[in-house]
């Protein structure tokens, strides 16, 4: 582990305990073992540090096999149930990682008052809904799916899952659940559900 890690490591410790507005640069310098002024010889800010973790955490749970991409070329015989269905539960590898989900619960916590925090969840959120839009288009390319609104479609799709995903994150942040998913499937019963009758309503 290099001296960046290191600090990003320390830095998602810190904000777990006590949010992002509790931790200053010192306290992670301190925890890192380093001084002040060398902290910033890696980042300029905390500001930085936020967003730094976020491409690196995320960039590691992908490593860890967690995608939202589905490779459009391949949609064969599947159903749009089984893809959408295939393509959450893939997504789900990226949030429930650890390390990512223990930095989305101080992000979702914290996202009204940091605006650095509020960034990242819209910047998740657009990325959710482009993935989306081009898995839509592959649907009508492949005669699952009708060509009317599907730029409307995606969004909908996407800002529903999103919202439900923000709900399973505010019960968990809460304490009123334990685990992201639900009764041994990483993705929640009613995120589930919403797919199949999705699926429903936009199959030809």
């Amino acid at each position: 582990m290099n001296r960046k890690e290191e600090i990003l490591y320390a830095a998602l410790g810190l904000a777990a305990e006590n949010g992002i507005r509790g931790v200053s640069m010192s306290q992670i310098a301190d925890k890192v073992g380093i001084k002040a002024p060398s902290l910033y010889n890696h980042f300029k800010s905390k500001d930085e540090i936020i967003r730094e973790m976020y491409i690196f955490f995320r960039e590691q749970a992908q490593n860890g096999g967690g995608s939202l991409s589905v490779d459009l070329s391949k949609l064969g015989d599947r159903s749009i149930e089984e893809i959408l269905l295939g393509s959450v539960s893939a997504y789900m590898g990226i949030i429930t990682d650890k390390n990512m989900l223990q930095f989305f619960k101080v992000l979702y916590s914290e996202r009204v008052t940091n605006p650095v925090a509020a960034q990242i969840v819209v910047e998740e959120t657009e990325r959710m809904i482009r993935s989306s839009r081009n898995m839509f288009y592959a649907f009508v390319v492949h005669g699952k799916v009708k060509n009317d609104d599907i730029d409307i479609a995606a969004m909908t799709y996407s800002l529903t899952i999103h919202s439900l995903i923000d709900y399973r994150m505010d019960m968990l942040i809460a304490g009123m659940i334990q685990e992201f998913g639900e009764d041994g499937n990483p993705v929640p019963k009613n995120i589930t559900d919403f797919i199949r009758w999705f699926s429903r309503q936009i199959g030809v």
